[in-house]
């Protein structure tokens, strides 16, 4: 059974169609990654996993059972979600990963605040510092570790990387290759870098004007020579390529 199932999903807003029968599997601890053109539904994929989108048509299954037949509350507890740009709470780096599980009337020890920090390779006497001192890539991390508190099975990624210069950058994608690797974390990452891709992934979905244009391997979406066409028209930014 995967992780997550997608069957004919349907998103209007507005009285326009955003996505447009979309139908894909994430297995258990796979690196899925979306790419595509700007305004491509990238983002409403995401949003519709966590419910922040509601969909019009179609089914989504977490681990077997309809996102739908659970509170939101618990959906997004199992379902973490990173954006493009985050912004730390008022206060220190340990009260910013300790929120989430405290809404749920958890409180988490010093040990494992510690521990969660480690995960992320933020150093332990960043704890009781403000974390609106934290550089970009600080931030990042802290957000990842944020969303780790409430020990999701599946994480989204909306482009996280996108604002940070090429070091910041390196750190998040270690932290989350790490992860990934010592957890068997699931996740999808949305990334306008085909590099990264190439770097991160395990599978690459690509998405034009709503609709699934491909799905296949890093290796046979994005090789440089042996790659999918359309992909690679994606990748040097060839709108016209990619509809060929």
């Amino acid at each position: 059974m995967p992780k997550l199932s997608i069957r004919n999903l349907t998103l209007k807003r507005g009285g326009a169609t955003v996505l447009r029968d979309i139908s894909l599997d994430v297995a258990e601890g796979e690196l899925l990654v979306v790419i595509g053109p700007s305004g491509g539904g990238k983002s409403s994929l995401l949003r519709c996993v966590n419910r922040l989108n509601d969909i019009e048509t179609g089914a989504i299954q977490l681990d077997g059972r309809s996102i739908y037949d659970q509170p939101v509350t618990e959906l997004r507890r199992q379902v973490g979600m990173m954006f493009q740009k985050t912004a730390a709470f008022e206060g220190t780096v340990a009260d910013n990963i300790a929120f989430g599980a405290r809404l749920q009337g958890e409180t988490l020890s010093r040990a494992a605040i510690l521990d969660l920090m480690a995960q992320v390779s933020l150093e332990a006497e960043l704890a009781d510092k403000p974390a609106s001192d934290l550089s970009g890539g600080q931030e990042q991390r802290l957000a990842i570790a944020r969303s780790l508190a409430l020990n999701p099975s599946l994480l989204l990624l909306d482009e996280p990387t996108s604002s940070l210069d090429p070091i910041a950058t390196s750190h998040v994608e270690e932290s989350l290759m790490r992860l990934r690797e010592h957890t068997n974390l699931t996740m999808i990452w949305v990334s306008h870098a085909i590099e990264q891709a190439r770097r991160v992934g395990s599978r690459v979905l690509l998405l034009d004007s709503g609709r699934v244009v491909r799905e296949d391997t890093v290796a046979a979406m994005l090789d440089p020579e042996m790659g999918d066409r359309r992909a690679l028209a994606f990748a040097e930014g060839d709108r016209v390529g990619l509809q060929t």
